[in-house]
């Protein structure tokens, strides 16, 4: 398989691996904890400088670790280190538009144009012919903005770029300079432009920057006091894994913790814990989120033939996805990836499981980023089908 980093950011992690202590098990002696065990000790192995996960299974809560939080040190990595979630961002700001359409506040329906006037016009994109509805689902055929992004590009750029506080118009415009893929609604493509423009609709729609409405409406009341947008704040706080990224095939990991998160915005910025994030699956998949009508939007999938070579027969709702499993049925997720983190997860239809891991190291080198994210959705597929 091929994956196009431009318009797909999937990262991964090297083979360089040094200094990994012993794994740890949180609890009990079941096959969930082993499985889960095993699973985070084969993803270090492979080149991950830390691994940790958390499975909550009913009433349960299972907790797995492999790996330093920073090499040159003995120190494992902390079960209750913050990461950052990448596009798992997604899922948080598709639940606020879709919160806003319940109340009547905007209709997903509603063209771009409507409510961002000429931003999204010049090389055959046109505003007024794409929906709120095709921004969240990916079927606007918008360029990914992260494909300009210098700062995603190589370790000088990265050390050059990695403080820049982005505007997310000056991101879209970065976008607007490129044609379109295809036609809006006729094609499924995953671009990051989608969501920052979300973020934005947000913003026209309440007055209210994005990160105020995903406060106030999803983390206030879930109690997801560890769950922040980080605004200006470049570095992550303690305890956490040290970020590491390889931009090139063969070459050095470069620590990658500190950077301005206005790059990702909307489509990628949040900062949060395992324990925050499999909480939010919990009341996401429970109901706690959406009214009825809304979570039959949010859950209204269609084919998303690209992602097929990982998870075949995937379908994306809106800001979601349904991944099909072994044993029949599936399971609801959306993975997450930016500099130096990669972020998994998974929610049963009702909630009764949830699994979330962080892994701490990504690389450019395409094949060896397949590989592992495929060792990802296997681990997640026999932690989601154990009886």
């Amino acid at each position: 398989m091929k994956l196009n980093k431009l318009s797909i950011p999937l990262f991964c992690m090297t083979s360089l691996l040094l200094g990994c202590p012993s794994s740890s098990l949180e609890e009990g002696d079941t096959t969930h904890d082993e499985l889960l065990q095993e699973g985070v000790d084969k993803l270090r192995a492979s080149g991950i400088v830390a691994v940790h996960a958390e499975m909550l299974d009913g009433d349960r809560r299972i907790l797995a670790r492999s790996g330093v939080a920073q090499l040159g040190d003995d120190q494992p990595v902390d079960f209750d280190s913050y990461f950052r979630m990448g596009s798992n961002t997604k899922t948080f700001v598709a639940v606020v538009v879709l919160q806003l359409a319940g109340e009547g506040a905007l209709s997903l329906d509603d063209t771009v144009e409507k409510w961002l006037p000429g931003v999204v016009s010049g090389n055959g994109n046109d505003g007024s012919r794409i929906t709120i509805r095709q921004l969240l689902q990916h079927t606007t055929g918008l360029y990914n903005y992260t494909g300009a992004v210098a700062a995603l590009s190589s370790a000088d750029d990265y050390m050059e770029h990695r403080l820049d506080d982005m505007a997310p118009e000056d991101l879209v415009a970065l976008a607007m300079e490129h044609e379109p893929y295809f036609d809006p609604g006729m094609e499924w493509a995953y671009s990051n432009t989608n969501y920052l423009l979300a973020g934005m609709i947000i913003e026209r729609a309440t007055g209210n920057h994005w990160r105020e409405e995903v406060e106030a409406r999803i983390l206030d009341p879930l109690g997801l006091d560890r769950t922040f947008e980080p605004g200006d704040e470049t570095d992550l706080p303690a305890p956490h894994a040290v970020g590491y990224q390889q931009f090139d095939v063969g070459g050095p990991l470069t620590d990658v913790t500190i950077a301005h998160q206005s790059m990702a915005g909307a489509a990628g910025s949040l900062v949060t814990t395992t324990a925050d994030l499999a909480k939010f699956w919990r009341a996401l998949s429970e109901g706690s989120l959406l009214e009825p009508e809304q979570m039959a939007e949010l859950h209204d999938t269609i084919p998303a033939p690209a992602l097929d070579p990982i998870a075949p027969g995937i379908g994306y709702g809106l800001g979601i996805a349904w991944i099909p499993t072994s044993c029949g049925g599936g399971y609801w997720s959306h993975p997450g990836d930016t500099l130096g983190y990669s972020t998994r997860n998974a929610a049963s239809d009702d909630g009764s499981r949830i699994v979330v891991m962080s892994l701490s190291t990504s690389t450019n080198d395409l094949d060896a980023s397949y590989a592992t994210i495929v060792d990802t959705f296997k681990l997640i597929d026999q932690l989601m089908c154990a009886e």
